[in-house]
């Protein structure tokens, strides 16, 4: 069994009811597709303890959102954001080349840019309902089965 089919088992089968887990882990991917970069991390953890949810499901769902999943993540999400309130010119954008990249001017420039800023966050707010929609969803579909299955083993030994 991959490292990740364990992981995933293993998560499946914490000591938690199956609806209270893919909450859990629903909400944090809610808060990986939200537009809150930086802060995921600490608002999992935030809300694992003021919602008494699962802390190990809900930064599962909140690391879905990482360095491999970033910009397909928030490139979607200013995408989709686009469509409904439009898009930036182009000449508005500061330039994207390495070396500007690495100064912190480019970063004060690109902050000041809410016709970049509101598209994005309007998108990934609205995947991040769909998502952790449909990671509800799968989660607690994922999660009776797998534990039918390990009932079922746990009987036969």
């Amino acid at each position: 069994m991959s490292g990740m089919k364990l992981l995933c088992k293993r998560l499946f089968l914490l000591n938690d009811t199956p609806e209270r887990l893919a909450l859990a882990f629903a909400l944090g991917v809610f808060l990986a597709f939200s537009p809150l970069l930086g802060l995921h991390t600490i608002l999992a953890f935030c809300f694992s303890f003021l919602f008494g949810l699962n802390r190990v499901a809900m930064l599962v769902g909140v690391f879905v959102n990482n360095p491999w999943t970033l910009v397909p993540i928030y490139g979607a999400g200013t995408w989709l954001g686009g469509l409904f309130v439009g898009f930036p010119s182009r000449s508005s954008l500061p330039s994207f080349e390495l070396s500007a990249i690495i100064s912190s001017s480019f970063w004060l420039r690109l902050a000041e840019q809410w016709p970049i800023l509101k598209p994005m966050v309007l998108g990934s707010f609205i995947l991040s309902v769909l998502a952790a929609i449909l990671a509800y969803m799968a989660a607690l579909h994922m999660i009776r089965r797998l534990r039918v299955e390990h009932c079922a083993k746990s009987l036969q030994n």
